[in-house]
C-alpha cells in the first residue's frame, strides 16, 4: 500500500498480488512495490499532485541480488554487505545460533533469486 503525497494524501494506491511468481519471488519489496512505483510515476504529473521538496526526498538505491547459493554464510555475509543488504537465516534460533559453523554452513536455497532489483538495505532469507 502506498500514498502520495505524504503530507496531504491525495492518492491511496494498494496493489494485490494473488499467488505472486517469477524472478520477484514472493515479498512485496520484490514483486508488488516496482508495480506500485511505476503506477505512482504515471499517475502523480498526470493529476498535477505536487510530490513535495525534492530535496527532502530520500532516493533508496536498488541493487541486483548477488548469486549466493553454493556459498559459506560467512561468504555471504561479506557479499551482501558490500552490496548493501542483509542476509538472515530461516530457522535459526537463539540456541542453534551460536553453534551455526558460519564457515562450513552452506546456502541451498535463497530469496529473492540472483538478479531481482530490491531496495538497498533489504534482507535475504537463506536456507542452508
Amino acid at each position: 500500500m502506498g500514498v502520495a503525497p505524504i503530507e496531504d494524501p491525495e492518492v491511496v494506491l494498494l496493489v494485490t498480488l494473488y499467488n505472486p511468481t517469477g524472478e520477484g519471488g514472493h515479498q512485496g519489496g520484490g514483486v508488488a512495490a516496482p508495480v506500485g512505483g511505476q503506477i505512482f510515476s504515471e499517475i502523480l504529473p498526470y493529476m498535477e499532485v505536487s510530490q513535495g521538496n525534492q530535496e527532502e526526498i530520500e532516493v533508496i538505491e536498488e541493487v541486483n541480488v548477488p548469486n549466493i547459493t553454493g556459498l559459506s554464510i560467512k561468504e555471504a555475509e561479506k557479499i551482501l554487505k558490500e552490496a548493501g543488504l542483509e542476509l538472515s537465516i530461516e530457522g535459526i534460533t537463539e540456541e542453534n545460533k551460536e553453534t551455526l559453523n558460519k564457515e562450513n554452513t552452506i546456502i541451498k536455497k535463497q530469496t529473492p533469486t540472483e538478479g531481482i532489483k530490491i531496495n538497498k538495505g533489504n534482507k535475504i532469507f537463506v536456507e542452508y
